[in-house]
């Protein structure tokens, strides 16, 4: 298994309810463990959604800025945060205030942003620097106001909002988890276990089925029939393995017809080493059979949903 530090990866295997005989049996080979940069996993954050916020106005360029904000925090006491390079351009990241509440901010001259993995990158390490020692709430990824006058704005239009979730998330991290397997393996796996598809494979290879086509169709249902089957076994196993190390979990849509599960994880922040722990049980568990890709902490952006509703400014 590989973790990314902002990453983290496993290679494991089996099926859920405890895998089968076959497949849970002595692993064929031990799993192993990978700490890789951050930087070499594509961007955690979550991309803008018809719900995020943008300028209400444009920015007119040269000359002329809106802020593009980061996340939400509470208190004082942060050191210089430093500079970022969103956007192309590099700017000091700043702090907007209202009563407790804080906005993370910097300055850029556009009202949408690129969706690049340099800009996203951008936005995850401004926000890996306060979570190093804060409770911070992100923002979706392109959120941007007018002025600091707006960010106050909607700090104090959804401030309960806001302080409540900052008191849910308070110590919480977040880590993702993907998980994937040789898709082709499987299925001769499965043609070998399911009596049926045996029977039907064997069958078809002795043109004994009056049409091949449509009995290639058939067996294509079955197999799929018995992958989805396989698949669902597989993450209410490594779910209820994980349970007891977090607060919460959401299921994410898995990419590409290899990866069988994309979650993300909500877990207290003294609980890191039990979770890598744990996760590495489990890659040991099952060997080379499934890959494993975890990464974190990070925010928690599966588990903070802000919707902002901000009118222009008076006119």
């Amino acid at each position: 298994m590989q973790r990314t530090k902002k990453p983290k990866t496993s290679k494991r295997s089996g099926t859920g309810n405890r895998p089968s005989v076959s497949e849970s049996a002595a692993p064929s080979s031990l799993a192993t463990v990978k700490k890789t940069a951050r930087d070499e996993e594509e961007p955690h954050l979550k991309m803008q959604s018809g719900d995020s916020f943008q300028a209400s106005e444009p920015v007119k360029g040269s000359g002329e800025y809106g802020c593009y904000v980061y996340g939400i925090m509470v208190g004082d006491g942060l050191a210089s945060l430093g500079k970022t390079a969103i956007g192309g351009e590099v700017s000091d990241v700043f702090v907007v205030h209202h009563s407790e509440l804080r906005a993370i901010a910097s300055k850029v001259t556009t009202t949408i942003l690129d969706a690049t993995r340099e800009n996203a990158l951008a936005h995850e390490h401004v926000l890996e620097r306060i979570m190093a020692t804060r409770t911070i709430i992100p923002m979706s990824f392109g959120t941007i106001f007018r002025s600091e006058d707006d960010i106050r704005q909607m700090l104090k239009s959804i401030y309960p909002s806001l302080m409540e979730v900052l008191d849910k998330m308070e110590g919480k991290i977040e880590f993702g988890l993907k998980v994937s397997w040789d898709r082709e393996r499987v299925i001769e796996t499965l043609k070998r276990e399911k009596e049926e598809i045996r029977r039907f494979t064997a069958e078809l290879a002795k043109k004994r089925l009056q049409s091949t086509y449509l009995a290639r169709r058939q067996l294509g249902r079955m197999i799929e029939q018995a992958l989805t089957e396989r698949t669902a076994e597989l993450v209410k196993d490594i779910y209820e393995s994980l349970r007891p190390v977090c607060v919460a979990s959401r299921d994410n849509k898995p990419i590409g017809d290899k990866m069988i599960m994309n979650a993300a994880f909500l877990l207290e922040r003294e609980k890191e080493a039990e979770f890598d722990k744990t996760v590495n049980q489990i890659a040991k568990r099952f060997g080379n059979r499934l890959s494993f890709q975890y990464s974190g902490p990070w925010p928690p952006y599966n588990f903070v949903n802000i919707r902002l509703k901000l009118e222009a400014a008076a006119r």
